[in-house]
């Protein structure tokens, strides 16, 4: 076995992967998604920013694996928010549900949980809502620059508060609803919020 030491950035090794999205998490978390730079999380990582892109791509690749997330809401919420506008509440909680409802949706309820209870992980969660959803829905929808902030959250609170009803407390009969009864019935609420009066 070789005493050498070598000098530089580490090439990729099977536990270089881990260790970026180590950084990046810590990045994520502690500075948010755009104070955080690929240069800066592959020197924490001790590689170099090539090695990051070719593990992950973009700064929004390396966010959702830092995250575990299973689907990108570049693809969903364009997806969700296609179509005539008036009608955005329902596809919104159609597209929530079938993802939470999907084998996919296990990793969410996970994180979810752990975000309940951890800071940390509350500001991960956090960052990935504003970053990735809520920003990306802002402009799917043209929302008014003004009211955008307010009205995008006042979408994330009833749509937390389904996902926490139905997938993490488990309160009936939500929690074995059909899934087009809550799309009717949360649908409005969230339409509201998207294009009513607040």
């Amino acid at each position: 076995m070789s005493t050498r030491t070598s000098r530089g950035r580490r090439p990729g090794a099977p536990d270089t992967r881990a260790q970026v999205l180590d950084a990046a998490r810590t990045s994520f978390a502690e500075k948010g998604f755009r104070a955080t730079t690929i240069r800066a999380v592959a020197a924490t990582a001790g590689v170099d920013p090539a090695l990051v892109h070719h593990y992950f791509g973009t700064k929004d690749k390396l966010f959702l694996a830092s995250m575990n997330m299973p689907l990108d809401p570049a693809e969903l919420v364009p997806k969700a928010l296609s179509g005539p506008r008036e009608e955005a509440g329902e596809r919104l909680v159609r597209l929530v549900l079938s993802v939470w409802d999907s084998p996919a949706g296990t990793a969410a309820v996970a994180l979810f949980r752990s975000a309940m209870s951890n800071e940390w992980t509350a500001r991960l969660l956090r960052e990935f809502v504003v970053t990735q959803v809520l920003r990306r829905a802002i402009r799917e929808l043209g929302l008014p620059g003004e009211e955008a902030g307010l009205r995008s959250a006042l979408v994330a609170s009833q749509i937390a508060g389904l996902a926490v009803t139905r997938y993490v407390l488990k309160v009936e009969p939500i929690a074995s609803a059909d899934p087009e009864t809550l799309v009717r019935a949360v649908g409005p609420n969230v339409q509201r919020y998207i294009t009513g009066r607040l």
